[in-house]
């Protein structure tokens, strides 16, 4: 009997050390150009050397071309009518309110009212609004080891027995994608300030009134250096210098965190305050999977940004940060999320790493085309992101890939004025930064567009839309329109009825993005200059911004799309793909 222990004991050893996963390491390099690569492909060495070994192609993108529905294509192998992501905004047609199409915080249903105050009988929930299975949840479901660092529209995150950390569509605590707070020249009493930053609203009130921390700054009278008080952390910093990441406790029990900036004391007193990123440590909700794994990665590589856009462009654009400050400020991002990728990736043996770096598609909105020597500085630290993998892990295969390209934003396009100038105001209106919906009797507050008329209405403004040309050059503005629901049927409620693929170098124009009348500002013109300090963009048609993907291995699509990803992946560890996944099997 023994005997035979021994043996069987040994046989199971046998065939758990020949079941071995390979190792696939992708890595997701949002907004990386392909033509950007291809012209500086000298000075990128690790991107050469594995091409040598394998490919570099064009993937193609989803129509529109934007970061949360290419992701989620790729995260669940789904065109995007199918997983239900075509924008970063939704719009509830009845009461033309927006939110985030990436999730949405749902208020306890049971609650106490007293006076002013509200008291929740249960939890708040995230509700996500991206449909499909993701490809990950089925290889943790077939025994594959799994790790995935910062997928976008991933949150809250999927359950799985992996690790798995949200990235973009976490809110700050404010319930948005970046709110920070910028002190310039507050009263200052015997060369002390006194700073309030707001935080996460208060769920005990009906007005929601945010809760808030202080900030204490003595300004030394000589030297241009401060000591900062946050509570219970003191520290010094001088101007031009970053702080660490500063815990803070709203409420008593509702953690977060906060940066600091001390952008000058003297003549001018400005201090910029990060938007209050929620604390890995004891995250408010959760933000990883399991919720313990923000704490352990936090464990390893120290506190960092939870936000899910992380890098803080509207500072920038809105004069708060210089080039040079706002690229510091990136650079620290940066650096985080490399170490997430080391941290995560040293341990792993076989399994899929999955690791999304979000720095180099915020710094080509602010550099592409414009300040290309400058935005190749953060091209080179993907380069030796790639170098390091290729170094420590020289048995993976390994997946470099972009969910789109980029291309200058040269000329804005108003498609409200041009609806009013068509005189479609009243049956239709532009929103969000590549969609269009129709004033359609039944869904829409108001609306005035019967759905028998629905497709020739749409059908005349397709027409006219691609009839548009720029007066200034005469070029075509709009190269393609796409409908997502010809016919009508099924759920539209939140589905754009177009989407407008803009000629390379248009876009829509900011106010356009955000609907019109009580929404955003009306354009006075239909086609202007763009002035804003975000000169490079994607949300265009999707052949003019193709992703990348550079593999150490070749496939064998000729163009392979972000769909064949997912179902490749899959294939690659002998995992059956979900029924409504249509990619092809390219590895």
């Amino acid at each position: 009997m023994r005997v035979f222990l021994v043996c069987l004991a040994l046989f199971c050893v046998s065939c758990h050390s020949a079941h071995q996963w390979p190792l696939v390491v992708v890595l997701g390099i949002d907004g990386m150009d392909p033509e950007f690569v291809e012209k500086h492909l000298s000075e990128l060495p690790h991107l050469q050397a594995l091409m040598k070994t394998g490919e570099f192609k064009r993937l193609r993108t989803t129509m529109p071309p934007q970061s949360p529905v290419a992701w989620s294509t790729f995260s669940t192998g789904l065109d995007p009518v199918q997983h239900g992501i075509f924008d970063f905004v939704y719009r509830d047609p009845q009461t033309m309110t927006l939110f985030s199409s990436m999730g949405d915080l749902e208020d306890s249903r049971h609650k106490l009212q007293i006076g002013s105050y509200v008291l929740p009988l249960g939890s708040p929930r995230v509700k996500t609004f991206r449909k499909g299975i993701v490809f990950w949840k089925l290889l943790d479901n077939a025994g594959v080891p799994v790790t995935v660092l910062r997928m976008p529209v991933n949150y809250p995150p999927e359950q799985t027995k992996g690790n798995s950390l949200s990235g973009m569509g976490v809110p700050d605590m404010a319930g948005t994608f970046g709110t920070y707070t910028f002190f310039n020249n507050p009263p200052l009493k015997d060369d002390r300030a006194v700073l309030t930053v707001a935080g996460p609203p208060n769920p005990y009130r009906k007005d929601k009134t945010p809760s808030t921390v202080q900030v204490t700054v003595d300004v030394d009278p000589f030297e241009e250096v401060a000591r900062f008080r946050v509570q219970d952390n003191l520290f010094i910093l001088r101007a031009g210098e970053w702080s660490g990441w500063i815990p803070v406790t709203f409420l008593e029990s509702t953690h977060g965190m906060i940066r600091l900036y001390a952008k000058s004391f003297r003549p001018d007193f400005q201090v910029y305050v990060s938007p209050v990123n929620i604390n890995p440590l004891h995250p408010a909700v959760a933000i990883s999977s399991p919720a313990s794994y923000s704490a352990q990665l936090a464990a390893q590589i120290g506190l960092f940004y939870t936000q899910g856009i992380p890098e803080d462009t509207s500072a920038y654009r809105q004069n708060v940060f210089t080039r040079e400050e706002y690229l510091m400020q990136s650079g620290l991002v940066a650096n985080e999320q490399i170490q997430m990728l080391k941290a995560g990736l040293t341990g792993m043996q076989g399994g899929l790493f999955f690791w999304h770096f979000s720095p180099l598609d915020q710094n080509s909105h602010m550099l592409f085309g414009k300040y290309d020597e400058t935005l190749l500085r953060t091209y080179r630290q993907v380069d030796d992101v790639i170098g390091w993998v290729l170094v420590n892990k020289p048995e993976a295969r390994i997946i470099v890939m972009s969910d789109h390209g980029f291309a200058p934003f040269l000329r804005a396009v108003s498609l409200n004025t041009w609806l009013k100038q068509q005189g479609l105001e009243t049956s239709a209106y532009a929103l969000g930064l590549n969609a269009l919906y129709l004033k359609l009797a039944g869904r829409e507050r108001g609306g005035t567009v019967a759905k028998a008329r629905a497709a020739e209405t749409l059908a005349s403004i397709e027409t006219a839309l691609l009839a548009l040309r720029d007066p200034v050059n005469g070029k075509k503005v709009v190269t393609r329109v796409w409908s997502p629901h010809p016919d009508f049927q099924g759920d539209i409620q939140f589905i754009p009825d177009l989407i407008v693929g803009f000629a390379r170098g248009y876009r829509a124009s900011w106010n356009g993005s955000l609907g019109n009348g009580s929404l955003g500002q009306s354009d006075e013109t239909v086609i202007f200059d763009n002035t804003d300090a975000w000169v490079g963009d994607h949300c265009m048609d999707p052949d003019a911004v193709p992703g990348l993907l550079i593999s150490n291995r070749k496939s064998t699509a000729e163009r392979p799309e972000l769909k064949d990803m997912t179902t490749s992946i899959l294939h690659l560890f002998a995992v059956q793909a979900a029924d409504d996944m249509n990619g092809k099997v390219i590895y």
